[in-house]
């Protein structure tokens, strides 16, 4: 899961990151309007935290104008000001959630996982997928009744194969929702997906050849 963090205040920026890579999820910051609007246009999200007060720009342009351009991601709208016309506003220009500041980041985590969650159509924090479960709450993996020990690279890569169950996923789509903009070995998606295997059943992620894998109902 990979989610871009639009914010400029470095510190509160910093908090969310850690913590959002604490749950497995891989965070991307920018901290200003341009900067944004270029990343989204070259670049695969599963999410956007989006605070509305950036140097170079209104938060809600920006918001307005990637729901104009048909981007369809969950965004949840960062404010500082907690007034009900606010928050009637970020509702209506496309905001998923909003969250006013000062906030638990607990309470954002836990936003982003139901938007998330909803998107892709799960009713609750648990995913089974034949032998495979996912708890997402407590970043648990079970294999035919089984725990099974992940890396934190694994987890995100299992976890962006079970949201998108049934599809195939590039190599270069890998790479960008585990990764991001950290650096990524010329061979280490392969690697993880390796061990992904090993730890679970060789037939589980499918090799589709020349162009990309899928994750398989193993029983």
């Amino acid at each position: 899961m990979r989610v871009l963090l639009v914010e400029d205040n470095k510190l509160l920026a910093q908090g969310i990151v850690m913590s959002l890579a604490k749950e497995g999820i891989q965070v991307d910051h920018l901290a200003s309007y341009n900067q944004a609007q270029i990343a989204l246009e070259n670049e695969d999200f599963s999410a956007i935290i989006l605070d509305l007060g950036l140097p170079d720009g209104n938060g809600a342009d920006l918001l307005k104008q990637w729901r104009k351009n048909g981007i369809s991601l969950p965004i949840i709208v960062l404010t500082a000001n907690a007034d009900f016309d606010m928050r009637l506003m970020c509702l209506d220009i496309g905001a998923d959630d909003y969250l006013s500041k000062p906030f638990d980041v607990r309470e954002l985590i836990a936003r982003l996982k139901a938007i998330i969650r909803r998107q892709h159509g799960l009713d609750n924090n648990q995913f089974s997928y034949g032998a495979l479960d996912i708890d997402f709450a407590r970043c648990e993996v079970h294999f035919r009744g089984e725990l099974v020990l992940l890396s934190r690279r694994e987890y995100q890569l299992l976890l962006e194969f079970a949201q998108s169950a049934g599809r195939v996923l590039t190599r270069n789509q890998l790479e960008q929702l585990t990764y991001g903009w950290d650096e990524v070995g010329s061979n280490s998606i392969e690697v993880h997906i390796h061990h992904l295997r090993k730890k679970t059943a060789s037939e589980i992620i499918k090799t589709v050849r020349g162009i990309g894998y899928i994750l398989t109902e193993t029983v």
